[in-house]
């Protein structure tokens, strides 16, 4: 009921188990609806919205100014609504209020937008008002789920032995991943403090502590280029553990979030999850995020095709297609060749058989049917195999949306394991860390870290779910000399990992037990869960895609004399 000195309970709770009772409400006036000789009020909160009701021509005139969003106090009778009058579109559409005394809180201006689900306004506007937008019953829902998942998770971790653990915030600039978000230290000048783009070190340390298993509500920052599933400031659910392997943590995700979706959507989810290599679903999806609600695999065609008399088939490193075994316009496949196109692709071109006959742009190259269809359509694309791969991917998914087979009900969850554990950086001509640094190589790969670092495969693992990345983890490297090997392989100098890292490898020496982590995205997995198509619809204060907070105007200048405090100049550059 939330009792308070001012109201009795909230706007959400009333129902006829009160009836006849006096009780005290207060909130926003929702709507008013003046009848002449009856006045209907209804009243919101955060709990939800219950009507009021006068006939008193006395109360009627005292109130008669009263207007929408005005924040308002009142004590009333509640009553149980005639069977031809209980509204089953609210929770509270059993009883009505009938108003005894209103008292004015606070008085409403004109709003820039209404409070809507249906919204018009532009979003820049809305998060110049986000107060205003929050209380959209849309906005709210997903504000309060989040809050639930949340504790659900937290319920969770602690029935399996987990403590939550704080770590800083304010921590050391070190290489690798996004940029830093630096904080000038007044007291230590010149030196500056980074923004944590996550707890990694801290939660290995705390292993190396022994605190076995450890979570955390985590903020995360990271100055990268925003997206609609990005933000400069994000949450994740940390989580690392000693003494396991890759299958014991897959488990204990899979079973928390059986149990999210069991408590907050009423929802079984079948487990355990489907597990493919990253070599596999890059293959077979063209990314190593597939979406597995529908099948359209990508065929390797190179051997098939390469014969051909058609030059881009022949003269090709790999030539992939995806079959449709339905019906494609020709307006359909144009789209798709202008979507690729426009992704940077060169386009694609078809095969279209049916009843043994091959028509199409290149059915002129081919004598016979060789390609295992009977009916459908052939989508072909040509060149080098890592790229190919990926424009295939993105054609994959374009043609499931266009044919509604992104089933928004529909959760189909992988686990995507053994990435890579290198990449090479063309431009800096060096390699650097897929996953990040502290990242175990596969047991049976740490012979090749010194000869052949790019097939070296890691004992990490991504959580995927119609097409989005959930969660990444792995098992981290424990052994102080397989880290400084991975820390000069990716070209760091004795200096430098003692300069950066020297409090982890110091720490690996005082018996750092195996152990490995995950961090599940909570931006992300709310987002999806809600069935939102952007993060912003699950976060409260949210910044732009340029990373500006309108409401507040974030960033902002600061004052001559607290950057002589921090001894700092600002240079325009022109």
């Amino acid at each position: 009921m939330y009792k308070t000195t001012l109201r009795s309970m909230m706007c959400g709770f009333v129902n006829k188990d009160f009836e006849n009772r006096e009780i005290k409400l207060a909130g926003w006036v929702n709507r008013i609806r003046d009848h002449g000789n009856i006045l209907f009020i209804d009243l919101r909160d955060r709990s939800g919205m219950v009507q009021i009701f006068t006939n008193s021509k006395e109360m009627i005139s005292k109130i008669k100014d009263l207007k929408s969003e005005d924040v308002i106090l009142v004590d009333g009778i509640v009553k149980k609504r005639p069977d031809n009058m209980v509204n089953r579109e609210m929770k509270t559409g059993e009883v009505e209020i009938e108003l005894k005394e209103l008292s004015i809180l606070n008085r409403s201006e004109v709003l820039p937008f209404q409070i809507d689900d249906d919204v018009k306004a532009h979003e820049e506007l809305r998060l110049k008002y986000r107060y205003l937008d929050l209380r959209r019953n849309s906005m709210k829902e997903a504000i309060i789920q989040r809050a639930k998942i949340i504790k659900c998770m937290r319920d969770f971790l602690f029935d399996e032995g987990f403590i939550e653990v704080e770590t800083p915030v304010l921590s050391k600039s070190t290489p690798e991943g996004a940029r830093d978000f630096l904080v000038p230290s007044r007291i230590h000048k010149g030196k500056f403090y980074a923004l944590v783009q996550s707890p990694q070190i801290y939660k290995q340390l705390l292993m190396v502590a022994g605190f076995d298993r450890y979570f955390q509500i985590a903020r995360c920052f990271r100055d990268e280029d925003q997206r609609a599933d990005r933000q400069p400031e994000f949450t994740q659910l940390d989580i690392e553990m000693s003494f396991v392997e890759r299958d014991d943590i897959l488990s204990l995700i899979e079973k928390m979030i059986y149990r999210i979706f069991d408590e907050i959507l009423k929802i079984k989810l079948s487990v355990p999850f489907k597990i493919l290599t990253y070599d596999e679903v890059v293959e077979k999806y063209g990314t190593d995020k597939p979406d597995l609600r529908y099948d359209l695999i990508i065929n390797d065609f190179t051997d098939i095709v390469k014969d051909s008399e058609f030059k881009i088939f022949n003269e090709n490193e790999y030539t992939g297609g995806i079959i449709f075994e339905g019906d494609l316009t020709r307006k359909e496949i144009d789209d798709l060749n202008l979507f690729i196109k426009s992704a940077g692709g060169l386009g694609l071109t078809y095969l279209k058989i049916e009843n043994e006959s091959l028509t199409g742009p290149v059915a002129k190259f081919f004598k016979k049917n060789v390609f295992n269809l009977k009916k459908g359509h052939i989508l072909f694309m040509s060149g080098k195999r890592k790229r190919t791969l990926e424009f295939l991917g993105m054609l994959r998914r374009k043609l499931a949306s266009l044919k509604g087979f992104d089933n928004k009900k529909e959760f189909n969850f992988l686990w995507v394991v053994e990435f890579p554990l290198f990449e090479f950086d063309e431009i800096e001509n060096r390699y650097v860390a897929a996953h990040h640094m502290f990242t175990m190589p596969k047991k049976e790969h740490i012979g090749m870290l010194s000869t052949d670092p790019l097939k070296v495969r890691s004992d990490t693992y991504d959580l995927v779910c119609n097409g989005v990345e959930l969660a990444s983890g792995s098992i981290r490297i424990h052994d102080r000399n397989i880290q400084k090997e991975i820390m000069k392989i990716i070209g760091m100098s004795e200096d430098e990992l003692y300069s950066k890292f020297g409090f982890l490898l110091d720490a690996f020496k005082y018996g750092a037990p195996p152990h490995g982590g995950i961090a599940p995205g909570i931006d992300r997995f709310v987002s999806l869960l809600l069935e939102r198509e952007n993060i912003k619809d699950v976060i409260a204060f949210p910044k732009t895609l340029n990373g500006v907070g309108v409401m507040e105007n974030t960033p902002d200048y600061v004052s001559s004399k607290q950057l002589k405090e921090l001894n700092i100049k600002v240079v325009n550059d022109e």
